[in-house]
């Protein structure tokens, strides 16, 4: 079959007698031999023989990546660049789907990757019985439990913190967190000042080393805080943004953290500790954003799960009237949904960034900035 574009999710769209396939291994335009893998609403393949190669096909770099290989990765057989451009494509198709706007989508690389691999800071294996050359590990086959044993995971730095688990352990192939309890400390250098962070080991941290930067730097020129301004960061993690900001806004401003995790939050709460204009709270980011009915922001960011914030999240923000919504988002479905429901509370898009945080996935994070609509 000839193969379609690409998907939400890192799969190639195709139909066959009439039924929509999935494809993986695949670039659009390709003649392909397909091998269905799943049968369902959808059928699901995996490209396993190249009739016609797309011109950005490449080698993958690593012997696994192939059908029936390792899913950790969905795009090594592709060239960096078109990765870029296929992930920038799912971005405006998810903006124009689900929220009816027709923009232009870069997707920009970050410092510390070696051409797309050795960026993973944390990676989490499940551990294989013991060999004659010692410990074995692995990572799970795509949508299976059965594991490959990979002795050299390509996108993982060699310096990468390592968890093992049980291979009884659901899949773990892309999760960012690593075993243990002890406290690490994470250093973030920005062209407005540097920073230390306190977190558990086994607690949230963007695992690519350039995406702390990347992404607080493009917080911070979206929103321009001004000292004297009031800011809430929500869903705070340990606090990156907050720190930054609180250091902007000075000490005539305010900075209120919201993280749902007691952990997180404790942590945010410690790393604030040089800002006493600055707080950590812990609780649901709905329920607080509820008991604060009737109050006011200037600057609100807002960086929730792949699930998004919600109808329930948007309309509280939008109620408080900030001048500025700067919305991190690893997930552009729930990033076009939820700007969508901002538009019908007054708030629209003035800017949008992307970046390649994930390089060889299909992953891809987004930075929006959302102002009041007369603004635009």
């Amino acid at each position: 079959m000839t193969v379609g574009p690409i998907a939400h999710g890192g799969h190639f769209v195709a139909r066959v007698e009439g039924q929509v396939i999935f494809i993986r291994h695949a670039l659009p335009g390709e003649r392909v031999v397909v091998q269905v893998t799943e049968v369902g609403k959808f059928l699901r393949g995996d490209a396993v023989e190249i009739l016609e190669a797309s011109p950005h096909r490449v080698a993958a770099p690593c012997p696994l990546a192939h059908p029936d290989g390792c899913g950790g990765c969905d795009f090594q057989h592709v060239s960096l660049d078109e990765q870029r451009a296929l992930k920038a494509f799912v971005v405006r198709e998810q903006l124009a789907r689900l929220a009816g706007l027709d923009r232009d989508v870069l997707v920009e690389p970050v410092p510390g990757d070696d051409n797309g691999l050795r960026w993973r800071t944390r990676m989490q294996y499940v551990g294989l019985p013991r060999g004659p050359q010692g410990r074995r590990r692995g990572l799970r086959k795509y949508r299976s439990h059965e594991v490959i044993e990979v002795d050299d995971c390509l996108i993982a730095r060699k310096d990468a913190r390592v968890a093992r688990r049980p291979e009884a352990v659901a899949p773990v192939a892309t999760a960012d967190v690593v075993s243990g309890g002890a406290t690490i400390v994470e250093h973030v250098e920005t062209t407005s000042g540097n920073h230390d962070f306190e977190l558990a080991e086994d607690g949230f941290w963007q695992v690519h080393p350039g995406a702390p930067t990347a992404l607080v730097e493009a917080v911070l020129a979206m929103l321009q805080p001004r000292p004297g301004e009031q800011v809430l960061d929500l869903y705070s993690g340990v606090g990156l943004f907050s720190a930054f900001l609180a250091k902007a806004v000075g000490e005539d401003g305010k900075v209120f953290a919201v993280e749902s995790d007691p952990m997180a939050a404790a942590y945010a709460d410690a790393n604030l500790a040089d800002f006493a204009w600055a707080s950590a709270v812990t609780g649901r980011v709905d329920r607080m954003l509820a008991s604060w009915q009737g109050a006011s922001t200037d600057l609100v960011v807002l960086d929730p799960p792949r699930s998004g914030a919600k109808k329930q999240v948007v309309d509280p923000i939008a109620a408080m009237g900030p001048r500025a919504i700067a919305y991190v988002a690893c997930d552009p479905a729930a990033l076009a949904r939820d700007i969508a429901y901002f538009a019908k509370v007054g708030y629209e898009l003035a800017d949008l960034r992307a970046f390649d945080l994930f390089p060889m996935t299909h992953h891809v994070e987004c930075v929006a900035l959302l102002v009041p609509a007369q603004n635009v």
